[in-house]
This record gives structure tokens, sequence and C-alpha cells, in this order.
């Protein structure tokens, strides 16, 4: 990863991630190369900018000579705070970013749930590498989801929220998209979401994570066909 266009910033550890390096640097900065078209990249980009200026807590992209990534590496502030504890405050921000972005332009080269219902593959799925009978559960499950679509964050676990006061932060935003709001929230405890919700997300997680998660995305296939 060069980061020269930075100043050259000290690597002090990895932290992981399925998809994309991402490097904890010196001065509180956090280094990701992703591997997301650029297209793909500014859109992701250009999105947390909006959302900054509508009073999100999203990392703050640290440019090098006006550019806000260089070769797909992308430098951000580190983001402060702890993981949730009460979910609650978590979920009326993810309301919030549904409400702002309800018509927000799809993601170049990432296909949300319904755009998968003709299309086999965008962004780390793709449906040629499952079963048959595999991508029809999956299709099935995403059929049923009706209403508006808007941005999702994509992966809003746990790891990936600061909290900071009363401040609620979203880390990691390289699998939003645009798609169904249930699929921010099916997977957070105590939101009352019908049952098409759940299915619908054990469909996403086991499509979108058959190539780079393959012991997790077996997990919720599983869990989609026990219904």
């Amino acid at each position: 990863m060069d980061l020269t266009p930075w100043g050259s910033p000290a690597v002090l550890e990895r932290l992981g991630g399925h998809r994309n390096e991402v490097f904890r640097l010196e001065g509180d900065l956090v280094a990701r190369r992703s591997a997301r078209s650029i297209l793909s990249l500014e859109w992701e980009l250009a999105l947390l900018d909006h959302l900054a200026a509508h009073g999100f807590v999203v990392p703050e992209v640290v440019r090098a000579d006006g550019r806000a990534h260089v070769g797909g590496v992308v430098v951000q502030r580190w983001l402060p705070g702890n993981e949730p504890t009460d979910w609650a405050p978590v979920v009326a921000e993810l309301r919030r970013l549904h409400e702002l972005t309800a018509g927000w332009p799809p993601r170049p080269d990432f296909p949300g749930t319904r755009e998968l219902l003709t299309t086999d593959r965008g962004g780390d799925v793709d449906l040629t590498a499952m079963p048959a009978e595999a991508v029809d559960a999956c299709r099935s499950a995403w059929r049923a989801l009706d209403g508006p679509s808007t941005v999702v964050h994509g992966d809003p676990c746990a790891a990936n929220i600061r909290v900071d006061g009363d401040r609620i932060g979203f880390l990691d935003w390289d699998e939003a998209r645009v798609d169904h709001p249930w699929l921010d929230l099916a997977d957070i405890p105590g939101i009352g979401l019908p049952p098409a919700a759940h299915a619908a997300v054990n469909a996403w997680e086991a499509a979108n994570g058959w190539l780079v998660e393959p012991h997790y995305a077996r997990e919720r296939l599983a869990q989609l066909a026990c219904g």
C-alpha cells in the first residue's frame, strides 16, 4: 500500500477485513485499499460527504493533494468510541439514514437484492457460483421484499459502530448500496420485523459471503432453509 501521497505515515497494525486491506496508521488514521471499481468507490465517498453534511458521524476522508483516493487507497480519520450496548439509538440513526437517502442513485457495479432477481453478479455476489437451489431460495426471499429502496449501510454489526457519548458513528461503508432498509435492521435484536425481513437478510448474507466467507455464508443459507 503506497502511503506516500499522505506523507508516508507509519503503519501500526492491520485491522483485518475479509474484503479489503485495512491498516491503522500513526496520527489516528486508517488506510484502506478498496477492491471496488473507481466509480463504486467514488459513490461511497460522495455518500459519506453527504451524510457528514447532514450530521451523521462517519469517518472523515483525509485528502492527498485534493484527491479523496489514490489508486484505490483511502485514508480516513480514526472514529473514536465504543461498541453499542443499547441498540435503540443505533436503530434510530439507521432509520434516519434510510429516510434521508430514499431515491438515492444505485451504487455502480453493486446491485441490491431487487437487481439480483435478474442479474447474477455485482459487488461480492456471484450467483453463478452458488447451487441452483440456493439461488432460487435467495431470490424467493428477495421477491417478498416490498417498499422503498434507500441507502443501506450493509454491515451495521457492533464492530462497525462507535458510540461516543450521545453520538452514534458508523464505520466501514464498503458494503453500502441501495437496497431495502430491512436489510440493515433484520439482524439487530428486538426490532420486531416480519419473517420476510429475516429471510431476506439471511439470503443476502449467504449470497454476499459465498466466495469470501464461505463457512459463514453456508450457515446463513441453512438459517434461510430453516425459515
